[in-house]
């Protein structure tokens, strides 16, 4: 016994949170208001039909009246002309229509009672749910208020996810600059300092051939220049070329190249 209580308690718990996930609140305070204007229609209904079933009694009523007139009119007319047999029905007739009007006017007097406490409910019923229709469109407003804040910190919420991927993308994109730079930076040097040739552009066949020429050019001449200095046979040193530079020249200025290269 205490099992299966415990598992009618288990389904009932499930159920209840999986009809709590379910529920509009907005859907559920419409479908109340609506019952509520129901209850509150009926309740006028009820008023409607105590006034109209007290107007039918009171037309009884008005009627009798009018029979009690009529009876009492009867009976002295009867008694004029002396038939008091006839006098007498028509005065019984009468009190038997006073006594039906009595109970009808108690009847009116009930019914006048139960209109007026159906009209105070029906007051105070009308004012509940103007009450409870006001307090339904707040918490409607509010609890949309709090989906768009939930919406919004969602959203905010991804936004902040994916600006932190950003973020590490843009961190990885500025550490490949930062190496990209110095690699640059690195060869800028290498070609300054002349361990890296600063090749500007590929050269063609006639500036290739024309560089050959040049440098067989400047070859010959030293070669030349060197004899000069120490010919062979002990013949005297032949003078260089106008314009050639000689040999302490060159190595004079290659000295003074030296400290700007260092540097």
């Amino acid at each position: 016994m205490g099992m299966f209580s415990r598992m009618s308690t288990v389904v009932k718990s499930k159920m209840n949170r999986i009809l709590d996930s379910a529920e509009d609140p907005g859907e559920t305070l419409d479908y109340s208001y609506e019952k509520q204007l129901e209850m509150l229609q009926n309740v006028k209904r009820g008023v409607v039909e105590m006034v109209t079933a007290k107007r039918r009694i009171q037309q009884q009523a008005a009627k009798v009246r009018e029979d009690i007139v009529r009876l009492d009119r009867q009976a002295r007319q009867a008694l004029d002309a002396d038939r008091e047999d006839l006098a007498r029905l028509a005065l019984q007739r009468k009190q038997n229509a006073l006594l039906e009007l009595q109970g009808l006017d108690e009847q009116i007097e009930g019914m006048e009672q139960e209109q007026k406490k159906l009209t105070v409910a029906e007051q105070r019923l009308q004012a509940k749910v103007s009450a409870f229709r006001n307090k339904k469109e707040i918490i409607k407003a509010q609890y949309s208020a709090a989906q768009a804040q939930v919406r919004i910190g969602s959203a905010l919420g991804g936004i902040s996810e994916e600006m932190g991927d950003i973020s590490l993308a843009v961190q990885r994109a500025e550490n490949k600059t930062d190496q990209m730079r110095a690699k640059a930076g690195a060869i800028d040097e290498l070609v300054a300092t002349g361990v890296l040739d600063d090749i500007t552009g590929p050269q063609d066949d006639i500036e290739r051939e024309l560089s050959r020429i040049s440098t067989s050019a400047g070859v010959e001449a030293e070669l030349a220049a060197l004899k000069g200095i120490s010919p062979p046979g002990g013949e005297e040193p032949r003078s260089l070329p106008p314009g050639q530079p000689s040999v302490d020249d060159e190595l004079s200025a290659l000295r003074a190249e030296r400290p700007s290269q260092s540097e």
